[in-house]
């Protein structure tokens, strides 16, 4: 046990010493101080918790060296797959699907109706964000509102909706108000 000890201590004592040289590699491949301090921290972390595993004093650095060329590939890769990943979220069209006219025909159109009897902001929020499409952003900035209290307000509403719903067009409601004919017009 002591003589692990000792091994781990001379490990990190010849890591310590050859700090300035381990920082000037990883600049030199990063490209920037700041990234690779970090990627220093990180390698001498794992060193530290590896290093009564180093059997030969004189390879400590040859492993060290290995280590932060791993880390480096590490970094890049990983920066690689969160540019791919990016490009990709922003090659994606957030469409707004239009229901067809005859499943539009076919959806209660009680709601309608019932969105008058409804406290007037309940009835604005359903109006402009769930009939209208607009933002929850927008909705609450329009309103001098935060979007999580917008959001609140939106869900208080569609229940307070709900529960009209219930009340007016009965069983209609349990099925997704689909082919509904409690109030249909003429």
């Amino acid at each position: 046990m002591e003589g692990t000890k000792r091994q781990s201590s001379s490990v990190i004592a010849t890591l310590v010493a050859n700090h300035r040289r381990f920082l000037k590699f990883l600049t030199h491949r990063m490209g920037n101080t700041f990234d690779a301090e970090e990627i220093l921290q990180a390698a001498f972390l794992k060193s530290v918790k590896k290093s009564d595993s180093i059997r030969d004093s004189e390879s400590v650095q040859a492993w060290f060296y290995r280590l932060l060329r791993n880390a480096v590939i590490d970094y890049y890769r990983h920066r690689d797959a969160e540019r791919r990943a990016l490009e990709r979220m922003i090659g994606m069209r957030m469409e707004t699907e239009v229901p067809e006219p005859d499943i539009e025909r076919a959806i209660c159109q009680c709601m309608y109706d019932l969105l008058p009897t409804l406290k007037d902001d309940y009835s604005l929020l359903l109006r402009r964000i769930d009939l209208e499409g607009a933002r929850i952003v927008e909705v609450a900035a329009a309103n001098g509102m935060t979007a999580n209290n917008t959001r609140v307000k939106l869900h208080r509403a569609r229940a307070a909706l709900r529960k009209q719903l219930e009340l007016s067009c009965g069983s209609c409601v349990e099925h997704a108000c689909l082919d509904c004919d409690c109030r249909r017009p003429p």
